[in-house]
């Protein structure tokens, strides 16, 4: 893949330089939050805010924010995004975090862990926050059923190897499910692993996703996964931007 090096400089397993990619496109409600808990986890970590053109003063409060992160302009589309944090990462292994998803305080200690033990990538179990209700509840299992037969999604923090990611040729350029074709791909490249935590993200956009796909698919209930939510409501003519 252009921009990203092949072959990394040796080191330690145990103190690796960690890079977070965080995609962003209209986050300035999310972000300062999210650099706030990256800038409070252990571990040696690399954060890069990649720009997809907000117009909300996203990339304003990153390069002002006190943790100091890297700020990109990127090409909108969140596989462009990504592919440019990853093109100027310096770290061992790659994290693409969605900015309303925040990593457990274990996470360095568990990444490394794996990368110890050989493992390519993966992602973190994931909990999802809902005020309290039962859809959060809800999503929380279906996501850990799914991830049981290989499925997960970029909201799980997907990382893996700098030079696996290399080697895969990073995200395609897909309007949607580039994280589904992605995980596609490394899952066939060698061992992965569901990291305990959890990771924390938000329902409220899956309730968005499953409230306008039964127009699509003829559910009376919605949909029940978000590949079909998300497929649904790209065919009702949302822009796939507004997806991520």
């Amino acid at each position: 893949m252009r921009g990203v090096a092949l072959l990394m400089a040796k080191a330690p397993v145990a103190t690796a330089l960690i890079s977070v990619i965080v995609p962003t496109l209209g986050e300035a409600a999310a972000l300062p939050r999210a650099l706030d808990d990256l800038d409070a986890l252990d571990g040696r970590w690399e954060v890069i805010v990649a720009d997809g053109g907000s117009t909300d003063g996203t990339s304003d409060l990153a390069r002002t924010h006190r943790s100091r992160p890297r700020v990109l302009d990127a090409a909108r589309g969140r596989a462009r995004q990504m592919n440019a944090g990853a093109g100027v990462a310096r770290g061992q292994a790659l994290i693409f975090l969605h900015a309303h998803t925040r990593l457990p305080p274990d996470a360095y200690a568990r990444i490394t862990a794996a990368l110890a033990e050989g493992v390519q990538g993966g992602n973190f179990a994931l909990r999802f926050e809902d005020d309290g209700g039962l859809y959060g509840r809800y999503l929380t299992w279906v996501y850990a059923l799914q991830r049981r037969t290989g499925y997960y999604y970029g909201d799980s923090a997907i990382w893996l190897r700098t030079d696996a990611f290399a080697a895969l040729g990073g995200y395609r350029d897909l309007p949607i499910m580039e994280d589904r074709d992605l995980v596609q791909r490394l899952e066939r490249r060698g061992a992965t692993a569901c990291l305990p935590g959890p990771a924390v993200t938000s329902a409220r956009r899956w309730r968005a996703w499953a409230s306008a796909a039964p127009w699509q698919c003829g559910s009376r209930s919605g949909c029940s996964t978000r590949s079909a939510c998300r497929e649904a409501v790209a065919q009702r003519g949302v822009c796939p931007a507004g997806l991520n």
